[in-house]
């Protein structure tokens, strides 16, 4: 199975399936000399980790990180690094009903008619559990990031439903278990969830990515464009169906005169663009929305097909979140870190001048 690669310098193998023995990830192309310890990555895991809320999904996961190679006495060798990270609470039994039936909104199916065989414990390799490997491999990149050139990359959860959640406080998020940036809108959201849970159903919800102080330059004018590859970067996220670079799909209604960001000798005056031209940073802050659909497990009774193509009545069982957007901050928070550093690694090795 191919495609399990992302990045052209900075490059982010993984494997693992969500029931397997262990998770892992291979990555190539890091600077020798990075100061990076298992706190570090650590940090990042933690805000994934499952099972600490009863807001989401109740399996838990300890999620410690074990590093095989390409770091010594906290710093890069320059060597791959490998690290890998062990299942301890999967429950196979769960999915035992499900071995020849499809999960409508899952991957069952197509893995099915393309591969002729699939994992149905927890959806194996098409499972959110793969997703630990990439903020695991995100940490050494915000890392770098921030040490180097203080690029900070920060998310948060702006909607869930219909409930919308304004930028008030980066603070505010440290304290909630909603990665919510605006404390009065806390109680709506445990209400939704609560109220989820009870009747067996689940939402979508928006998520908002902004990274600051990049500077100007990275990202390719073509096919690889910055925005182009962090919009592919997030749509490879399990349940992601829409993102938005900027005002996205606001400039529908949007004027010329009004879209476009009008400049002084003071720099821009608005950022319609979400710190992106023509593929290329502009220096003003990186904004991205990221939607991502409801979660497709749920205990509502559903019709479906199975592997003999015959109609069947589908309860789902097992443990699954009643929105996945909750945890997915620190992932595409993670794959937007993996990118910047992936392109600005192109641009060193591309340029001579030494803007970056």
């Amino acid at each position: 199975m191919p495609g399990n690669t992302i990045g052209k310098i900075f490059q982010v193998h993984t494997f693992g399936e969500s029931h397997g023995k262990a998770l892992g990830c291979i990555i190539d192309g890091i600077p020798p000399g990075i100061l990076i310890s298992k706190k570090d990555i650590q940090k990042e895991l933690n805000k994934r980790q499952p099972g600490q809320s009863k807001y989401t999904t109740p399996r838990k996961e300890l999620d410690q990180i074990n590093i095989l190679s390409g770091i010594l006495n906290g710093k890069t060798t320059g060597t791959s690094i490998g690290l890998t990270i062990k299942n301890t609470d999967q429950r196979s039994q769960d999915y035992k009903d499900l071995q020849h039936t499809f999960r409508p909104g899952h991957a069952d199916y197509t893995y099915y008619m393309k591969y002729g065989i699939r994992d149905h414990r927890g959806g194996g390799r098409s499972s959110a559990r793969e997703t630990v490997m990439r903020v695991a491999a995100g940490a050494i990149a915000k890392k770098y990031l921030k040490d180097k050139y203080n690029i900070r990359i920060r998310g948060y959860l702006s909607q869930m439903g219909n409930i919308k959640c304004k930028l008030y406080s980066w603070n505010e998020i440290n304290y909630n278990q909603f990665f919510c940036p605006n404390i009065k809108k806390i109680k709506e959201l445990k209400q939704q969830i609560k109220y989820l849970k009870k009747i067996g159903n689940s939402i979508g919800a928006e998520l908002t990515i902004i990274a600051e102080n990049v500077p100007i330059g990275i990202g390719e004018p073509v096919f690889d464009r910055l925005d182009a590859d962090l919009s592919h970067a997030f749509m490879s996220i399990n349940a992601v169906k829409g993102v938005e670079i900027g005002d996205g799909f606001s400039v529908i209604n949007q004027m010329g005169s009004t879209n476009r960001d009008s400049m002084s000798h003071n720099g821009f005056l608005n950022n319609h663009a979400g710190g992106i031209l023509g593929g290329i940073s502009n220096g003003q802050p990186i904004i991205a929305k990221i939607a991502f659909k409801p979660t497709s497990s749920i205990r509502t009774q559903t019709t479906t097909i199975n592997t003999q193509v015959e109609n069947v009545k589908l309860n789902i069982k097992g443990r699954h979140d009643p929105c996945v957007g909750i945890r997915a901050v620190p992932i595409a928070e993670a794959m937007t870190a993996i990118i910047i550093m992936d392109h600005i690694l192109r641009y060193k090795s591309q340029y001579h001048k030494d803007n970056v």
